[in-house]
């Protein structure tokens, strides 16, 4: 028996993959389950995520990560692609999956956790195309080899929007898009992203929302893209993007 035909009893049906208006290839089906198998086993030693069984895994993870992709998931591109705070691997291991033209850069400051996702992008032979950071974003932000370089920025469950913004928008090529995965996305939440924007030199160009199989709520996603190129100064130095957010009261002066 192999890796993958110990998970557990849930597997996605046609109704599944037609609520994301998506089919994957028998092989992709086979990496998702092969990815589920690696996370519970890597679960054993290292706490990467609960949501690694049945519909936690398949709606939660698999199907989050995938639903505001529909158009590149239906028209596949060569994009230059990076997960930033990616945990366990989520969104940009499904992503790398789903998407077999991508490249994909997955940063996380955890050294326990990319040295676990390392592995498991080994195991599903995808290292030629998926890469790992052990460093803090606003290091990476900085960094020129990886400063405006990529062509869909993605974070999902990370911090607050406008800090979210200011660690992926320096990312961006010029005609790259930031994604961010929210849960709740109130009017609050949209204004101080807007505020931020303003400094960052991007503008929301969507918002999407989706209600999730099996009555799992809610998800939001928002799409921003670059205007102008984002100034050097972001992101700020480390800590400070979650200490004092762009958007907030105190920053509102400045716009």
């Amino acid at each position: 028996m192999s890796m993958a035909d110990k998970v557990g009893p849930f597997q996605p049906t046609n109704d599944f993959w037609n609520a994301l208006g998506w089919q994957p290839l028998p092989e992709q089906l086979e990496q998702f389950k092969l990815l589920q198998a690696l996370l519970e086993d890597w679960n054993k030693h290292v706490n990467l995520t609960r949501l690694v069984s049945g519909h936690d895994f398949w709606v939660n993870q698999i199907f989050d990560s995938l639903w505001p992709l529909q158009r590149l998931l239906n028209q596949p591109q060569t994009l230059k692609c990076i997960d930033v705070g990616t945990g366990g691997g989520f969104p940009g291991l499904a992503v790398a999956i789903a998407l077999p033209n991508i490249s994909m850069t997955l940063v996380d400051s955890i050294g326990r956790k990319t040295k676990a996702v390392t592995s498991i992008v080994k195991d599903l032979g995808i290292s030629h195309r998926v890469s790992l950071r052990t460093e803090r974003i606003e290091k990476t932000g900085q960094n020129h080899n990886y400063r405006s370089r990529f062509d869909l920025a993605m974070a999902r469950a990370v911090a607050i929007t406008p800090t979210v913004a200011e660690y992926l928008l320096p990312l961006l090529s010029r005609s790259g898009e930031a994604l961010l995965y929210r849960g709740q996305c109130s009017d609050v939440d949209t204004h101080e992203l807007n505020l931020a924007l303003q400094l960052l030199g991007g503008r929301i160009r969507r918002l999407d929302h989706c209600k999730l199989l099996g009555n799992r709520g809610v998800r939001h996603a928002i799409t921003i893209e670059q205007c102008i190129p984002c100034p050097d100064i972001y992101p700020r130095l480390t800590g400070l993007p979650t200490k004092e957010p762009l958007g907030s009261v105190n920053d509102r002066s400045e716009v």
